[in-house]
């Protein structure tokens, strides 16, 4: 599973009292490509060693570390990374692609074995042209007459639209199948059919199915590809209503949960509830 808005907020909030305040003495990449971001490789490095982290701030699924240098260390966790906070002399699992020791002899490690995350430290000119994310579904959650003008037209299915990063930042595959679910819409519907009532519900459903992402610390699935940073698994799978269900009963009204492929993606509904 590529990590959601619940489970980056849930590493952002657990890395926050490691690296605010604290100063960087080591950085270490051991993977070229995870540093792909950067112009040069070792400029995470140069920039990214001897600063002190003076914010830790999430946006959508991204993670960014405000400088003492005027830079921003950005991390994005890709389709299998995970965040470890260790001693620097714990053995390192396979795949560790960087790390960051701070002044107090925490160690921060990425461990990626797909490689399709990555850490970067940029210039505030760098990061303006890097991220194209719209608003944070958690924080920043547009009005329901905004989100209807921003699906006005669109002949996509809402499902795929949800996933769009620029519509709306940090909902992806699993938190959307439950937001559709809770809001009563399918996801093959073409969001610029959807009414302002169902607009309107499936706005309310953003942020308390968030919310209870974040308060069980994410979704861990059976092959453990996202866990916390002290190694810990994430509880929501229990409270998963539609997501990876297919041909169990709806716990709502019965009826057997579906799965269709929605843009290149298993998407999962309950026939009845959602229409």
């Amino acid at each position: 599973m590529v990590p959601e808005l619940p489970e980056v907020e849930t590493i952002r909030r657990h890395l926050e009292p490691v690296v605010t305040g604290r100063r960087m003495v080591r950085v270490e990449v051991n993977h070229p490509r995870t540093t792909r971001r950067n112009i040069h490789p070792q400029d995470v490095v140069d920039r990214l060693t001897g600063a002190v982290v003076e914010e830790l701030r999430r946006r959508g699924k991204f993670l960014f570390g405000l400088l003492d240098n005027g830079m921003t260390w950005v991390t994005h966790l890709g389709m299998s990374g995970r965040i470890s906070v260790t001693s620097p002399l714990a053995a390192r699992p396979k795949h560790t692609h960087f790390a960051a020791e701070t002044d107090r002899e925490d160690e921060i490690r990425l461990i990626d074995p797909r490689t399709f995350g990555f850490v970067a430290v940029v210039t505030p000119d760098e990061l303006a042209t890097f991220t194209g994310l719209g608003p944070d579904a958690f924080t920043d959650l547009p009005r329901s007459r905004s989100l209807a003008n921003s699906l006005a037209g669109r002949t996509a299915p809402i499902k795929s639209l949800l996933l769009d990063q620029r519509l709306l930042a940090g909902l992806g595959n699993i938190y959307a199948d439950e937001v559709l679910n809770r809001a009563g819409v399918r996801p093959t519907r073409p969001g610029g059919a959807l009414n302002y009532e169902e607009i309107a519900r499936l706005r309310r459903a953003i942020k308390p199915i968030l919310s209870a992402g974040v308060a069980a610390g994410g979704t861990s699935l059976d092959d453990l590809a996202y866990s916390l940073p002290d190694g810990e698994a994430g509880g929501y799978l229990q409270r998963l209503r539609v997501y990876g269900r297919e041909g169990d009963h709806c716990r709502r009204c019965g009826t057997v949960i579906k799965r269709v492929v929605v843009g290149g993606r298993s998407s999962f509904y309950c026939p009845t509830c959602q229409t």
